[in-house]
């Protein structure tokens, strides 16, 4: 690796570095507040659509060639999905503590493989479908206690539905942005928070917003570094780094939302709970890095023998 090459990918590791730690402090944030989540995601997108327009015309996205039909068209449908995203799993949090949403909102990478095998007929691997077994046993062991802090006791389960959902609209909004090669994501996120303004306006509980300093803060930190910078940076590291260490860094996220958990709101998790975290976490790592747990062997032995079948042998 030269030097610029070598000096290019450190400077994208400390872009994402610092896009994770933002991001696990949302949870947090979001809670702070005090508002309701429809709340929450209609600040966010009321306030991140200025901030990502400001840096769309900064980067000279802003061109009557880059809104086409199709563009606009698989953005908004993008649009909607990543809305739905956002109210599911800001819901979650206060139902089934911000650690745990978190944890559950990372089985994502198995919606998305599940999602592209159905629309892009992609292949299932013997490793993927044992790393989702992995994963499933961790959600049980996840779902098997309920969390020690709660600011809605007996709503636990419904948290991690929740969760669940966040993470197959997350996978459904990333399936639409695959589909929309060429199209620069700092004007994919503009459109779909400009949407989502649109979209949330009738359920807003307008008399409900903060009438203090300290709520406003939070929800603007949210709408501007969560939405605003935190686009910038990890868009940034994506183009420098290889998908490997942008997957590795990525893992930051959940550990920061845990440890935001802890500190702020006292949580505190049974070693059931843990243990099932960390098979969830270490699934998804699986699959995002194409761990193999099947032997490429016994996948070959298996393949051969379903085709022998099939021809009759």
């Amino acid at each position: 690796m030269t030097h610029e090459a070598s000096k290019e990918v450190r400077r994208g590791a400390i872009e994402m570095i610092a896009a994770m730690l933002i991001s696990g402090t949302i949870g947090w944030l979001v809670v702070a507040s005090g508002q309701s989540p429809q709340n929450v995601v209609f600040v966010r997108c009321a306030l991140g659509a200025p901030t990502l327009a400001a840096i769309c015309l900064a980067l000279g996205l802003i061109r009557k060639e880059m809104f086409t039909w199709r563009t606009l068209g698989l953005a908004a449908v993008g649009g909607a999905a990543i809305v739905a995203n956002w109210v599911l799993l800001f819901a979650a949090y206060s139902r089934a503590s911000i650690s745990m949403a978190t944890v559950a909102y990372n089985t994502q990478p198995f919606m998305l493989v599940a999602l592209g095998a159905v629309v892009f007929r992609e292949r299932v691997t013997a490793s993927t479908a044992a790393w989702l077994g992995v994963a499933f046993a961790g959600l049980m062991l996840v779902v098997k206690v309920q969390p020690a802090v709660l600011a809605m006791p007996g709503q636990y389960l419904k948290g991690i539905g929740y969760a669940l959902a966040a993470a197959f609209f997350y996978a459904v909004s990333s399936i639409i942005t695959k589909r929309q090669k060429g199209t620069p994501p700092q004007l994919i996120a503009l459109i779909q928070v400009t949407l989502g303004v649109f979209l949330l306006a009738p359920f807003v509980n307008f008399h409900a917003l903060p009438k203090t300093f300290m709520p406003w803060a939070d929800l603007g930190t949210i709408g501007v570094v969560h939405t605003g910078l935190v686009y910038v940076l990890l868009y940034g590291a994506i183009q420098k780094l290889p998908t490997s260490m942008t997957a590795a860094l990525s893992f930051i996220y959940p550990i920061v939302a845990i440890v935001c958990d802890r500190f702020a709101f006292g949580q505190t998790l049974a070693w059931v709970q843990l243990v099932g975290a960390a098979l969830i976490l270490l699934a998804a790592a699986g699959v995002n890095f194409k761990w193999r747990i099947v032997p490429a062997r016994r996948v070959d032995r298996a393949t051969r023998a379903a085709y022998g079948a099939a021809k009759g042998d």
